[in-house]
């Protein structure tokens, strides 16, 4: 623990350091509260929208985790199944390109009539899992490519089936990469979340994204800023559990 900390200091001293050069200059400078509030506002709005925000959090964080699970499902099984054959891998690595390079914003409209109105934050997680689908997918397509060339040809000469050689050899290669890729798609998730209920237009899912629209519309900016405070912590904690499991594994894996 105290080597975390000292670990964490240098970025704790910044993060100091530049609140207090912000503070400073609002209060200087006399910059108007709706242009740029100075940080004790957005702690003051933090403190006084503390439950509602913790509400909204709390529901992002729902739909971006089911859209993380969905992706690791769908992108980690497709993984493995087109790894076993060449010819399906050539006809399925374009698609998934092609599903990641779409904005999101293109098929919002399309998965928000697919699921309804009423079901807007099924169709917020549906569009958050297609853009953390890809990191997954590709992460363990390529740690399934990387298994060493010799073990390789070992298994080759003990005539080793191919569901042996995926569960065996590939499977236990593929794992870091794997965990990498689900470490991004955790991040894409969140990021993914949010912009759906932006462009899905519908208040029911009542995520961050809608206090950020609310608060930006009645130009509450010391309240956008808080709601902006919320999911970066929400964004680190999922990075951070996402490493942590990583580390737990690979630790008991060495």
């Amino acid at each position: 623990m105290k080597r975390h900390l000292i670990d964490a200091l240098p970025a704790l001293l910044l993060t100091a350091v530049l609140l207090a050069i912000w503070e400073a200059s609002c209060r200087l400078l006399h910059v108007p509260v709706y242009f740029l509030p100075p940080p004790s506002d957005v702690a003051r709005a933090l403190v006084e929208n503390g439950a509602i925000l913790a509400g909204s959090a709390l529901q992002t964080f729902w739909m971006a985790l089911k859209a993380l699970i969905v992706a690791a499902l769908i992108g980690g099984g497709l993984a493995i199944s087109v790894s076993l054959s060449r010819p399906a891998e050539r006809a399925v690595a374009p698609l998934a390109v092609t599903l990641q390079v779409t904005p999101v914003v293109a098929i919002a409209p399309l998965v928000l009539i697919w699921f309804g109105l009423d079901h807007a934050d099924r169709a917020v997680t549906a569009l958050a899992a297609a853009i953390a689908f890809f990191p997954i997918f590709s992460g363990v397509l390529t740690g399934l490519k990387s298994a060493d060339p010799d073990l390789e040809r070992l298994f080759d000469l003990h005539a080793a089936s191919p569901l042996q050689r995926l569960w065996r050899l590939r499977l236990p290669s593929a794992l870091p990469f794997a965990l990498e890729g689900l470490r991004v798609a955790a991040g894409q998730a969140v990021v993914g979340a949010v912009v759906a209920e932006f462009v899905s237009g519908s208040g029911a899912a009542q995520g961050l994204a809608w206090r950020l629209l609310e608060a930006g519309n009645r130009l509450r900016t010391a309240e956008l800023l808080a709601a902006l405070v919320c999911l970066a912590l929400l964004g680190l904690s999922l990075n951070g559990a996402t490493r942590l499991i990583e580390r737990r594994l690979l630790r008991d894996r060495a």
